[in-house]
C-alpha cells in the first residue's frame, strides 16, 4: 500500500454522493442525494530524491504536506561546471595590454522647425 514515508498517510475510504435538482440559493427547490457508493481518497505522493541524515541520497515516496511543511530536505543537484577566474572569455580584453575601444558619442537629434500660425 502506498504512503508517505514520513507522516504515514495512506490512503482512507470515504462516500461518492450522486446528486440531483437545483440548489435552493438559485432558485431552485433545493438538491437530492440520488445514489451513494464508496470510493478511496488517495494522499498526493510524490517520488522525490532526499539527502538522509547521515549523508546519502536516496528516493523516497512523500505526500505535498510534508515537502511544503519542510519535513524532508531535497537533495541538492550538482552546481554546474564554472570556469576558473584568471580564463578569459572570447572578446575580452588581457589586463593591462589593450586598449578597450571608445564608445562615440551619440549624435544630437535635430530640432523640427517651428510652425508659426499666420
Amino acid at each position: 500500500m502506498a504512503q508517505c514515508e514520513f507522516c504515514e498517510k495512506k490512503p482512507a475510504m470515504g462516500n461518492q454522493i450522486e446528486t440531483r435538482g437545483k440548489a435552493k440559493y438559485l432558485g431552485g427547490v433545493g438538491t437530492k442525494i440520488t445514489g451513494i457508493s464508496r470510493r478511496e481518497f488517495k494522499p498526493n505522493l510524490q517520488r522525490v530524491k532526499i539527502t538522509t541524515p547521515n549523508g546519502t541520497n536516496k528516493y523516497v515516496r512523500v505526500c505535498t504536506r510534508c515537502l511544503k511543511a519542510g519535513v524532508v530536505r531535497k537533495a541538492v543537484k550538482q552546481a554546474p561546471f564554472k570556469l576558473p577566474v584568471n580564463v578569459l572569455h572570447k572578446g575580452q580584453a588581457v589586463k593591462g595590454g589593450g586598449q578597450a575601444p571608445k564608445a562615440s558619442p551619440a549624435p544630437a537629434k535635430a530640432a523640427a522647425p517651428a510652425k508659426t500660425k499666420k
